[in-house]
């Protein structure tokens, strides 16, 4: 089986009676729309609730699936330490998540990092109304992330597909406020997006037009300051290629913040419904790669780039085919070589990522893996971001195999580029870079990346590159 039903539904604090001591009346519409949600929900009898929060842990480039048999929470941040949960988790629908994540390109997705196993508030107020009504069931929790917001509508698409591999009857609540810039008076003030961002999320949902919700820009989301945004993709994600009824509830922003409820009943199968396929498709980048990228291995890094962070599509050898393919050198597919694939934007460096040794098939695949982890793993950045896109500039270096040294004499910072080693510890700097003009500036930089000491007993070695330009 798979999703029985879906709901839309936020996670105010005040809702609860425990904490609101009366102001939860002032938005007595919500109560009234989430205890018709609750109700639905125990009609449903689902095996297992999927919660998507916002204030689970949240990773930039990694979508985090709480762990463990079960959890406990209560709301004692908010002084209601009398509300409190323990809820057991469905281990068996968890593991075969991160299975089929693993599957589907090593997407990432997983129980790993783990900040804070309690529940918290996102989670926590939905199940507090369902509770009244319902309680035989396990729990799944599926945090957010930063990535792009087609990966999150292929996040619930893999929830899909993991639910029918053991067979659970299962809901899915989207967890998240709307705009918190509705009022001027409001906690978070006001800003002209927010009333637009909610009257226009309430209007795709309440149609379920939920390849609307893939083409929201980001730049607008968070000046609307929204919260919920990502959950309600994931959510839909889970309903690919389902046909569903849906059904608008309510909309109030008393406090300044938006809550919006809706229901999604589910009808049966419509494979017309794959919104992430017909929003790639439908997708046009702004730059004619043949035209603008010459260089075919600049060319596959942005292509890389592009995909991976528009559309949440990691592209592989198998993409690269017709005319903006033809004049891809040979060795790109049949040669092995370590790359870096460097990222500048506005003339300073936004991301760079990169091998010692060849890690993949061939050098098309080593590139395509780096410009992935230059754009979205480099430590020292925040991923990039789709708005981003139009203002990088791409470098690719192919490096050859290394080779030991015996002294710096044997080294040239315009020619050579230096890996340092102490036992488990390798630091590299690539050569010819700004503002590294001596070998020792090079070897200190690598020792320092590496977390080697000046005085500990290190090796060197040298490699030179091959760098390609974008232009």
């Amino acid at each position: 089986m798979s999703i029985v039903g879906a709901f839309m539904v936020p996670h105010p604090p005040i809702i609860l009676p425990q904490v609101g001591r009366g102001e939860e009346s002032k938005i007595q519409k919500t109560i009234d729309a989430y205890d018709e949600v609750a109700k639905k929900i125990a009609s449903l009898e689902p095996d297992t609730i999927i919660i998507s929060s916002p204030h689970s842990t949240m990773y930039a480039d990694y979508f985090h699936i709480s762990p463990n048999r079960a959890a406990v929470g209560d709301m004692s941040r908010f002084n209601a330490p009398m509300v409190s949960f323990y809820e057991e988790y469905d281990t068996q629908l968890v593991d075969m998540i991160c299975k089929m994540a693993s599957k589907r390109q090593e997407f990432p997705a997983g129980t790993m990092g783990s900040v804070d196993d309690g529940l918290d508030h996102g989670t926590m107020i939905p199940l507090y109304f369902i509770k009244k009504y319902y309680s035989s069931f396990k729990l799944v929790r599926i945090g957010l992330s930063g990535l792009s917001l087609p990966m999150h509508y292929e996040m619930g698409m893999i929830i899909k597909d993991a639910l029918e591999q053991v067979d659970r009857k299962a809901v899915f609540v989207a967890s998240g406020d709307l705009s918190h810039k509705m009022k001027a008076d409001g906690p978070y003030g006001f800003a002209v997006e927010g009333p637009e961002y909610d009257e226009r999320v309430m209007k795709v949902c309440a149609s379920a037009a939920f390849d609307k919700l893939l083409e929201f820009d980001e730049g607008f989301c968070n000046r609307a300051a929204e919260c919920g945004h990502r959950s309600f993709v994931i959510m839909a994600g889970a309903l690919d290629k389902t046909k569903v009824d849906a059904h608008y509830l309510s909309h109030e922003a008393t406090f300044g913040v938006g809550y919006g409820i809706c229901v999604f009943d589910v009808l049966g199968n419509d494979d017309s419904r794959c919104f992430l396929d017909i929003y790639r498709k439908g997708k046009n980048f702004m730059r004619e790669y043949k035209t603008d990228y010459k260089d075919a291995y600049v060319r596959l890094a942005k292509y890389t780039i592009d995909n991976y962070i528009s559309l949440g599509k990691k592209i592989t050898t198998a993409d690269l085919v017709g005319e903006m393919w033809k004049d891809m050198p040979s060795q790109m597919i049949n040669e092995k070589a370590a790359t870096f694939v460097s990222i500048h934007k506005g003339g300073a460096l936004r991301g760079c990522i990169g091998t010692i040794l060849p890690t993949c098939v061939n050098i098309a695949s080593e590139i395509i893996q780096n410009a992935i982890s230059a754009a979205t793993h480099d430590p020292r950045f925040e991923a990039i971001k789709e708005d981003e896109l139009k203002e990088l500039i791409i470098s690719v270096d192919v490096l050859t195999k290394p080779e030991p040294v015996n002294s710096w004499q044997e080294l040239d910072v315009e020619k050579y580029g230096v890996i340092v080693s102490c036992g488990l510890k390798r630091g590299l700097l690539l050569p010819d870079l700004d503002g590294v003009n001596s070998v020792s500036e090079q070897i200190a930089i690598a020792c320092s990346k590496a977390g080697i000491k000046s005085d500990e007993d290190y090796t060197l070695e040298r490699f030179e590159v091959i760098r390609h330009y974008q232009g």
